[in-house]
Formats: C-alpha cells, structure tokens, sequence
C-alpha cells in the first residue's frame, strides 16, 4: 500500500480574490486577513516534507514563508492560469462584456490580452509535470507540499484522478486551505480536500 500524500495550499487571500477578479499573473499581496490565515496553515503541514515546489508568484511565496516552509525551489509550472483578456475582471463583468449569461472560465477560450492566454490543456499538461516531479517521492512514502493558486491546484487534482482538466470545476477551492492527494491502495485519491485549521481542530 503507497502512503505518500501531496499537500497543496493555496496562496491566503488578496484583494482581488476577496472580490472575484480572475488573478493570473498580476502580483498582488495578501491582505492582513490573508497573512493571518497562512500562519495557521502551518499547524496543517507535515514537519518535514521531503519536496517543497512553490509558484513564483509573490502571493504564494509569501504564504509559503508564512507557514514556514522552507522551499525546495520554485516552479514555474505552479503559475496560476494565465487569463489573458480576462485579467483582473469578475466573472459578472466577463458576462456582461460578451452578453453571455452563462459563461465560465471553464466553459469557452481564453482570448489573449496583454499576455497570451491559456487554455485548459496547457495547464493540463503543466500540471502533469509537477506530478511527474511528485510521484518519485509519494511513491516511495514521502511528502510533497505544493504552494500555489485556487485554479492550477483544481487543474492538477483532477489530474492526478486521471479526470480531465475541466473536472477541476467541480472542486472549489478557498485561499488559505491546505488539501491533500493520496492513494488507496495504488488508486490516486483525494484523501482531504478543503480544509482550514480552525475547521480540524473542531473535529
């Protein structure tokens, strides 16, 4: 039975989360409540992960520092999605500016902006990499922590089931939350999904 797990932890709040803006590769710092809130994942983590990737961002940088973790390196492959002409606006704006209702960051291309843009398979295939760079380590029992954002974290979790990307949607993810990715048996599962320190220590 493989008993290794991949910790992820997403960045703590920022303004721009706080308020629904699509934040990619803008750099924006944690609010006070953020900070606050990535101190606490500290009680979440293992003592000594054998792995620690982190994207580049400042955000997660910063929330990695916070709950004191000593990065192995930084990962480019972490980077949240890049929302292209998207950047920076609510999910509401988006709507109203192509007129329609329905839409979603899921659902249609990601037109290019003041950066290119991704699509759901380029993070896809990021994403299988970070894996890649994990499954030595679980598989021999060890354990990974990954700092990074709401978006790529969902992307990877449906990969790591074997999902497609766009199974991320189903799989809301707060700031400031650690979850975890396992095994039963040689199955790859989500093992905790979620969660905040205040939340466990009710448990």
């Amino acid at each position: 039975m493989t008993t290794g797990q991949i910790y992820l932890v997403r960045h703590g709040e920022t303004d721009w989360s706080k308020s629904g803006r699509h934040t990619g590769r803008t750099e924006i710092p944690l609010t006070q409540q953020g900070e606050n809130d990535a101190r606490a994942v500290a009680s979440l983590l293992p003592l000594h992960p054998d792995l620690v990737l982190c994207s580049p961002l400042q955000r997660a940088q910063r929330t990695a520092a916070l709950a004191g973790l000593a990065v192995t390196r930084m990962e480019p492959d972490l980077l949240e999605w890049d929302y292209g002409a998207w950047e920076g606006l609510t999910t509401a704006e988006i709507r109203k500016q192509l007129n329609e209702p329905d839409w979603t960051v899921w659902a249609e291309p990601i037109p290019a902006g003041t950066t290119p843009g991704e699509q759901l398979t380029d993070i896809h295939a990021r994403t299988a990499r970070v894996i890649e760079q994990c499954l030595p380590v679980v598989s021999s029992g060890g354990t990974c922590v990954l700092v990074a954002h709401g978006h790529v974290l969902r992307i990877l979790t449906a990969t790591w089931l074997g999902l497609e990307p766009i199974a991320g949607r189903l799989l809301a993810l707060d700031p400031a939350t650690l979850s975890i990715l396992g095994f039963e048996h040689e199955q790859q599962v989500i093992r905790t999904w979620n969660s905040r320190a205040s939340q466990l220590a009710r448990l």
